[in-house]
């Protein structure tokens, strides 16, 4: 966690909720079959990964099969964070730089010292809800306008951090009970996520996690609980909180956004007192000192080769399990929701070959 000039006064702050985060953990794993699916019906099996709190980036996920009381079987996933205890993953898919993106741009206020990032997000709202129809989602009204919300206060945020970093926000709302999860890589300058909408655990409080790696160094996590249900307040807490320093997030257009972020000896007065209309005007009204633009793409580069690796120890162990009598099963990524169906005969290969 980052220290500023204000950050001693938190230090006791910080340590109950680091407990209170070691708790949670505690009690995620006592109830570790609330995390469970089972699999859905149609004439197809269909494997989902299911959301845990908290989890972390780069995600290696593992599947373990259950009885239930039914005589049927499920799936639990384990995502393990940074290849831990994994095997070594396939490559993802990169993404396509032909496509446009969305364009950041971030300037300095000089006069004030405080940054501002702006976008609009209109061609990746586009992007987001052909991925939603490509793989057959329809998430709640209520939960998509959260998602849309949490992806400007996501987009922006990256735009403003070091390019060698990767970041992933896990956001829990209690009501709606819902969570939303986004991963973002700088260096590709990709972005995904998706929404977790059961077997939420019902929690005291909302709460929001913010995991980071940059470069090779190790995982940084940090979390912050808010109230409410608007994703740009929970960033703005994890701002003042975490960060120890304030953000503002501003609708300057129809899907144009901003976020104006505290540098030190920042003008705070002005900074308060800031509003809609002046972050709009914010280029005519003070003087702007053109940091860098940065290209935004929704991409996850999941494929079957990195699933067909989750799914190998499985398939080695016990195929019947896996299969069943089916030809083949559907897998959902756990980072984009994305669909992938995978055959015996192919993950029959797939396991041969990496003998």
């Amino acid at each position: 966690m980052r220290r500023g000039p204000h950050g001693a006064g938190r230090s006791g702050e910080g340590e109950r909720l680091r407990e209170r985060e070691r708790e949670r953990e505690r009690e995620r794993g006592e109830n570790d079959e609330e995390n469970e699916n089972d699999f859905l019906g149609g004439g197809r099996r269909r494997l989902r990964a299911e959301g845990v709190l908290g989890a972390g980036i780069a995600l290696v996920v593992q599947a373990r099969f259950r009885l239930l009381p039914t005589g049927e079987r499920c799936v639990r996933w384990t995502m393990r964070e940074n290849g831990e205890e994994s095997e070594a993953m396939p490559e993802i898919t990169p993404p396509n730089l032909a496509d446009a993106g969305l364009d950041v741009n971030t300037h300095f206020v000089r006069a004030r010292n405080a940054m501002v990032a702006r976008a609009d997000f209109g061609a990746l709202f586009v992007d987001y809800y052909l991925h939603l129809g490509a793989n057959a989602m329809k998430p709640a009204p209520e939960h998509d306008a959260l998602f849309k919300r949490a992806l400007v206060a996501f987009v922006l945020h990256c735009a403003s951090r070091p390019r060698n970093e990767l970041t992933a926000w896990t956001i829990n709302f209690q009501a709606p009970r819902v969570n939303l999860f986004l991963t973002g890589d700088n260096e590709l300058g990709t972005v995904t996520g998706r929404i977790f909408d059961e077997n939420v655990k019902e929690l005291p409080e909302n709460i929001f996690y913010s995991d980071v790696v940059r470069g090779r160094g190790e995982k940084r996590r940090s979390a912050v609980t808010f109230t409410g249900a608007d994703p740009l307040v929970a960033a703005e807490k994890f701002y003042t909180q975490s960060e120890q320093r304030a953000a503002r997030y501003f609708q300057v257009g129809e899907e144009e956004w901003a976020m104006v972020t505290e540098h030190p000896d920042c003008d705070l007065e002005w900074f308060k007192a800031l509003t809609t209309e002046g972050a709009r005007e914010l280029a005519a009204n003070e003087p702007l000192g053109f940091l860098e633009k940065r290209v935004c793409r929704w991409h996850c580069g999941c494929n079957q080769a990195k699933l067909m690796e989750v799914l190998a120890p499985a398939m080695r162990n016990d195929p019947v399990a896996l299969f069943q009598d089916d030809l083949e099963i559907e897998i959902r990524c756990p980072r984009c929701a994305g669909r992938h169906t995978l055959t015996r005969e192919s993950m029959e290969a797939f396991v041969a070959d990496a003998k």
